[in-house]
């Protein structure tokens, strides 16, 4: 029976032996590389000879992303540039559920939803064009007050459509969807009620500080500077991420309103072509699982 076991793993005529438990430690150890999303392979010498066998021996790359799947993880690319890449599928320990990331903010149940939407609105205009996704060499610039801007601008552009449709235009707090968020977000404060204006957690800048923290701390984006609420540039991860969300019903939703790329950090929005409406559902697309 063992030796059937090994003949069905190992092609006829493969020239490598069968899987040792060393190339198992070190494909274990390519996919803890991984998991450290800060970690650039090009500042270690392990990780990016790791990196080399995977794309030179396919029966090691095999290997990893057996292990990778194992965990629950998805391989979104292994390279130079981004090292291993993977995300959490929604059955994974490494998963991140909307739910601990509120907890993580003491966000209550309508904060959920803006916390969801600002993830959304940074991705947007961090890749606002589908060759910018498309191009490996782009780097996104976001800044917390462009963001915020962006997401004034776009719920005065929805505000405008509901008001031309004749819809009820009165808050909706528990309604998913891009329609309900607009009415939250635009009647909350930007920074708050302080004396100097000192960003507050619940306003909407605070907000969105949160989640460009969380993006940070996750190898999604680098923090360049302090202008406009702080300055961030994408990385290689993130763009694979958003890649991995770019087909969602939220963020085709958002980008439908024509959104003009400045690569300050900012954007402006242009009027859209009606299209047909969109079903959302509740957190679509996030770099979370409900």
């Amino acid at each position: 029976m063992v030796s059937e076991y090994v003949e069905a793993e190992v092609p006829v005529g493969s020239a490598h032996a069968a899987v040792t438990p060393a190339d198992a430690a070190d494909a274990a150890r390519l996919v803890a590389f991984g998991l450290q999303p800060k970690l650039q392979p090009a500042r270690d010498q392990e990780y990016t000879e790791l990196l080399r066998r995977y794309r030179e021996d396919p029966p090691f790359a095999r290997l990893a992303d057996a292990v990778a799947a194992g965990l629950g993880l998805v391989v979104l690319e292994v390279s130079p540039r981004a090292g291993m890449a993977v995300t959490a599928a929604e059955d994974s320990v490494f998963a991140v559920r909307m739910g601990d990331y509120a907890r993580r903010t003491s966000a209550d149940g309508s904060d959920r939803f803006l916390h969801g939407l600002a993830h959304l609105a940074v991705a947007a205009l961090a890749f606002p064009r589908p060759e910018d996704l498309a191009d490996d060499g782009y780097i996104g610039r976001i800044t917390v007050n462009g963001v915020d801007g962006f997401v004034r601008q776009a719920c005065r552009r929805l505000e405008e459509r509901a008001e031309e449709a004749g819809e009820n235009t009165d808050p909706a707090t528990d309604a998913p969807g891009l329609e309900a968020a607009w009415r939250i977000w635009a009647r909350r404060s930007a920074t708050g009620a302080t004396k100097d204006a000192r960003r507050l957690a619940g306003s909407t800048t605070g907000i969105i500080g949160k989640a460009v923290v969380f993006l940070t701390d996750s190898g999604f984006l680098q923090r360049t500077g302090d202008d406009q609420g702080g300055t961030y540039r994408t990385t290689a991860r993130y763009q694979l991420q958003v890649r991995d969300m770019a087909g969602s019903a939220a963020m085709a939703e958002l980008l439908e309103l024509g959104v003009v790329p400045v690569t300050d950090g900012t954007a402006s929005l242009l009027p859209a072509d009606d299209t047909e409406d969109l079903d959302l559902v509740a957190d679509a697309g996030l770099p979370f699982h409900s």
